[in-house]
């Protein structure tokens, strides 16, 4: 039969994208990708969004991901133009200390705002699980006694 079957899923348009980049990651392991924007669209930024964890912390804006969500079409593409453009400019963290192990002490963390996740998110999934082995030929981890050791 030609054409789309009714009810036929299509592929996903991220992982299609992701397979290509490891694909290309695979043909020629002696280059380097200098860049992977423009793989980024709008269906990759919303696919982002919601892996975005929608009860986390609010950055320094305040904005929660229900607040993001209520303009959603307008913000992605606002981000996407801005990241896209070279005008994107992650706006500052909100600092926050939090308890150490037990006693007094605290660290200090960072907490981005809700459209700084998104666009971080973005950029990771570009570089998905499928590709980094290709990207990554020697991992240093950190044994159990605190040594580094090349697995």
């Amino acid at each position: 039969m030609e054409g789309n079957m009714a009810g036929a899923s299509e592929p996903d348009p991220v992982s299609t994208k992701q397979q290509r980049i490891a694909e290309l990651a695979k043909q020629a392991p002696h280059m380097g990708f200098f860049s992977l924007a423009h793989h980024i669209d709008l269906r990759w930024l919303h696919e982002a969004f919601l892996r975005v964890r929608p009860d986390g912390a609010t950055g320094v804006d305040g904005q929660t991901a229900a607040d993001y969500a209520a303009h959603l079409g307008d913000n992605l593409r606002s981000l996407l133009e801005r990241a896209k453009s070279g005008a994107y400019r992650a706006p500052p963290v909100r600092r926050v200390h939090i308890p150490k192990g037990t006693g007094g002490d605290t660290r200090p963390i960072g907490i981005p705002t809700f459209e700084d996740k998104v666009l971080q998110r973005a950029v990771v999934m570009a570089p998905s699980p499928s590709t980094s082995r290709t990207f990554w030929t020697v991992r240093m981890a950190f044994g159990p006694s605190g040594q580094r050791t090349r697995r």
